[in-house]
């Protein structure tokens, strides 16, 4: 098994010797997968290569403000019309994780997997993981670092977004004296800390605050007070005018009750699905139990889809929490 230093290398010579990338994060991006994405689309431009950035659906608005962000292409949109070979995807913990953008890969397309999920199985035909980073955007430093590019103002604020939304301010124990190191770096760049902070962790949209009432109207406990869920419905988010983008964060509230050990979220995709997320203060392994149900992610933090109605699913993954507490 190579060590980070040789998958740095190899993912070097990935980007030095091929042309003509798609780059490409999870269905439903976050912090981390936006930012990781500009990063890669970033390099990539240093270096005088071609690349296409893309999503299967919108990055959130609060993210526009990064570099490139307005290159990447909404697949549900603007679907490419042609395949391509070279392809770059970054945190993605699981193939399936690209969504419908694996269309476009072509049959036997080389891939560059960039990540930092302990439950990525290693897909591709070269990778660059490192489990214990607390986000992509942290692999991303150290791979623009191996470059020796001059940072600028633009860059640093992405990778540094990543590093702040991941590590839920600079507040989860994935929270290492590296990433502050790089933060601090980061801020030397001219990156406005408390500003990102302010958009990104901060403030909220009014459709975002009255789909959390409704959320929390859902709120429910089992008996012991150790595991805590809300849920919410195709219907919360069509009365509210919420979107995707306003569900983050809401597991976190029944997470945070005190002596609550497993916070879930369970958002009802349709009358047969429903998206799971889970959040841990610990005791509970919460990405083993979503790699259970099909779905990966962190130790504290998780998730996955399964199929059925919004009750079973409920029993369901209350019980396996259960057992594993």
């Amino acid at each position: 098994m190579q060590t980070y230093e040789q998958s740095l290398e190899q993912a070097k010579q990935f980007l030095l010797g091929l042309d003509d990338f798609l780059v490409v994060s999870h269905i439903q991006p976050d912090g981390d997968a936006v930012s990781s994405t500009v990063g890669v689309g970033w390099l990539l431009s240093c270096l005088g290569k071609k690349f296409t950035l893309i999503n299967e659906g919108p990055i959130p608005e609060r993210m526009r403000f990064l570099l490139l962000s307005d290159q990447i292409v909404n697949m549900e949109l603007e679907p490419p019309n042609r395949m391509f070979k070279h392809v770059i995807c970054v945190d993605c913990a699981d193939f399936g994780r690209v969504g419908q953008t694996a269309q476009y890969f072509e049959e036997d397309a080389l891939i560059l997997n960039i990540d930092h999920h302990p439950t990525n199985n290693g897909y591709g035909s070269a990778t660059l993981i490192k489990p214990e980073a607390a986000a992509t955007a942290e692999i991303l430093y150290d791979l623009i670092q191996a470059f020796e590019f001059r940072w600028t103002t633009d860059i640093a604020s992405a990778i540094y977004t990543g590093l702040l939304t991941d590590t839920g301010g600079f507040r989860y124990a994935n929270t290492s004296p590296k990433v502050m190191r790089i933060a601090s770096e980061l801020l030397g760049y001219g990156v406005n800390g408390p500003e990102l902070s302010e958009n990104l962790l901060e403030a909220m949209t009014f459709p975002q605050m009255k789909v959390l009432v409704k959320a929390l109207n859902t709120l429910q406990m089992t008996s012991d007070g150790k595991i805590c869920w809300v849920h919410v419905t195709p219907e919360h988010m069509a009365e509210t005018g919420a979107v995707n983008e306003d569900l983050e964060g809401i597991v976190n509230y029944p997470r945070n009750i005190h002596g609550v050990e497993v916070g879930i979220l369970f958002k009802v995709i349709h009358e047969n699905a429903v998206k799971v997320s889970l959040r841990s203060a610990g005791k509970v392994d919460v990405a083993a139990l979503a790699q259970s149900f099909g779905g990966g992610g962190h130790v504290r933090a998780a998730g996955c889809r399964i199929e059925g109605s919004l009750e079973s699913i409920i029993q369901q993954v209350v019980e396996r929490v259960k057992s594993q507490l």
